[in-house]
């Protein structure tokens, strides 16, 4: 056992959090934001469009499944498994509720993530280097049960980080590269304790990113990673056993190559920056990853003996290199939040290792920083709601009407219910907190983790109707539905992709390009931000404005709907048609 470990940690420090409760703060964690809300603007929207098209390829152009492609254009992110995923709960799902199927295999992948995350950090703390100090007359902390703790500790700061929250729960390959990352992550962990599985682990993670649009990264991954695991082997009987982890690795490194070839997943990247632009990269990581930065920041301190040799011990090693290649993902791919997503496994492993070297202090700065914030946090969404639902206080309900113009609140027993029994549960375990207990080395993260899972559900609850009249396209596909009633069938031009999938899923039409009037597709409609461009094309195909469609949530967007100036069979003028209001 390595002399250098700042760890110091006796066995009544490491006793069991109670898996019940860490079962329910996980799936009160997971399910709200998947369940019960509309898809929002402007990525979790296309990815439903393309998911849509794969599976009804009769509401669109034809789409092939090597290429998805939405309104004519092929994804950008070049992501296939997150689409194909969603497109196969697709099948045979309820009109009204293909939203709800797709979020299906994401629901799963989040709580993979989750389940990966406490296997890795469990792994890595039976590392002997990541041991704490043996005691000279005994009662130092189990292996078993200081790892066990460990990895309570690291799931708990990952649910605590503020950037994972609206993130892991849109259906959006940004989900799928998360999960597929963090199967990289605990299948090199467990080497070589578990070969065959999490040989699997890695192969399917490498692959799986591969296929969600991520194939550099899950190279940079698989090989740094095995690369330091295997240099962390310091017993020469596991020589002939490296050699094989690396034969392995070569051939999954040669699979993840071969398929992004084949299915042409490769693309140049690269955005150029300066060291100007490293405040807002720091700016980013400072709240995408609060609180847990700050924990992993002084988990590197302390352990800063093992730091200079850090390659041989995988505790360390490895979370900073899934970390290293993340940001700098991350910097080359325009300061893109959703590449920052691949980096909190590793940091919330990090904090892990920084909990049981703590001083009581520290301890106690973070459950009052935490108690404040997250309670304030709490606070300020009831009394929105409440102005909401009474009109008092007066101010915020006016700033409420202001923000979100023409929005009527509605009251949901379900939803009270649930936040008001989540609020209680916060003040039971505030109360637990602050009493007298046995320590923990979990204890640290038990606030921020709960504060995070009850803003969270507060937020897809109490504000969840504020939230898709404010992020969705609900209200302004039925003004155009107004208008064109049971149409089936659109012709657009100049709208963006989310738009087209609003259309696609609400309106439940069939799309197509823009071109001369017809009768069977006689409505055409655009974004009014394009008209411009594309007003002498439409007056010469025979084109005439009818309405205008307003998102009453975003007065600066606006769909246009235009009908044939006359009727395509008796070249007549038609009658008006009703105007949204």
């Amino acid at each position: 056992m390595n002399h250098t470990t700042p760890a110091i940690v006796a066995q009544s420090a490491v006793r069991r959090l109670p898996r019940l409760a860490l079962l329910l703060l996980c799936a009160a964690y997971v399910l709200p934001g998947f369940w019960g809300r509309e898809p929002w603007k402007a990525q979790d929207l296309e990815a439903l469009g393309y998911m849509l098209q794969l599976a009804q390829p009769a509401m669109g152009e034809v789409t092939s499944w090597f290429r998805p492609s939405l309104l004519g254009q092929h994804d950008p992110q070049l992501a296939l498994l997150p689409y194909w995923l969603g497109a196969a709960f697709l099948y045979g799902a309820p009109v009204g509720w293909e939203d709800a199927f797709a979020r299906i295999p994401f629901i799963a992948m989040l709580a993979l993530t989750l389940a990966a995350t406490w296997y890795a950090v469990y792994a890595l703390a039976r590392h002997p280097a990541a041991q704490p100090v043996a005691f000279a007359f005994g009662g130092e902390a189990k292996p078993a049960d200081y790892a066990r703790a460990l990895a309570d500790g690291g799931l708990l700061a990952l649910l605590a980080c503020l950037g994972l929250a609206r993130l892991a729960h849109e259906a959006t390959p940004a989900l799928s590269q998360l999960c597929f990352a963090s199967l990289i992550f605990v299948g090199l962990a467990t080497l070589p304790r578990w070969r065959l599985r999490s040989g699997l682990a890695v192969g399917i993670g490498m692959l799986g990113l591969t296929l969600s649009g991520a194939p550099s990264v899950a190279l940079w991954l698989g090989i740094g990673g095995s690369v330091l695991k295997a240099l962390g082997q310091s017993d020469p009987a596991q020589a002939r056993l490296r050699m094989l982890d690396l034969g392995l690795l070569a051939l999954l490194c040669l699979l993840c190559i071969t398929t992004a070839g084949y299915l042409d997943l490769w693309r140049w990247r690269v955005e150029s920056h300066t060291l100007l632009d490293l405040d807002v990269l720091a700016k980013l990581m400072l709240w995408f990853t609060w609180p847990a930065w700050p924990l992993a920041a002084w988990s590197l301190w302390r352990w800063r003996s093992q730091l200079s040799r850090g390659w041989r011990f995988p505790h360390l090693a490895l979370p900073l290199w899934f970390i290293g290649v993340t940001v700098v993902a991350t910097w080359f791919t325009g300061m893109s939040d959703r590449a920052l997503l691949l980096a909190l496994p590793g940091i919330a492993a990090l904090a892990a290792f920084a909990l049981p070297t703590l001083r009581r202090s520290l301890g106690a700065l973070i459950d009052w920083f935490t108690l404040l914030f997250f309670s304030f946090c709490a606070l300020t969404i009831w009394v929105v709601w409440i102005a909401m639902q009474t009109g008092f206080p007066a101010k915020t309900a006016a700033n409420v009407a202001k923000l979100a113009p023409g929005f009527l609140p509605e009251f949901s027993p379900m939803a009270f219910g649930l936040a008001l029994l989540a609020t209680l549960a916060w003040a039971w375990l505030v109360k637990w907190r602050i009493g007298r207990h046995r320590a923990a080395i979990w204890k640290s993260m038990v606030l921020p983790a709960s504060g995070a899972v009850l803003c969270w559900l507060l937020l897809m609850s109490l504000w969840l109707p504020l939230l898709n009249f404010a992020r969705s396209y609900v209200t302004m596909v039925q003004k155009v539905q107004v208008v064109t009633g049971t149409a089936s069938c659109m012709q657009y031009a100049g709208i963006t992709q989310a738009q087209g999938a609003a259309l696609l899923f609400h309106a439940q039409v069939r799309l197509q390009a823009a071109q001369t009037p017809s009768s069977d597709c006689p409505w055409l409609v655009i974004d009014e931000r394009n008209l411009p461009l594309l007003e002498d094309k439409l007056k010469a195909w025979g084109w005439t404005q009818q309405a205008k469609a307003q998102r009453l949530g975003d007065r600066s967007e606006s769909l246009l709907v235009f009908r044939p100036a006359l009727d395509p069979l008796s070249q007549t003028p038609l009658s008006p048609a009703p105007t949204p209001h």
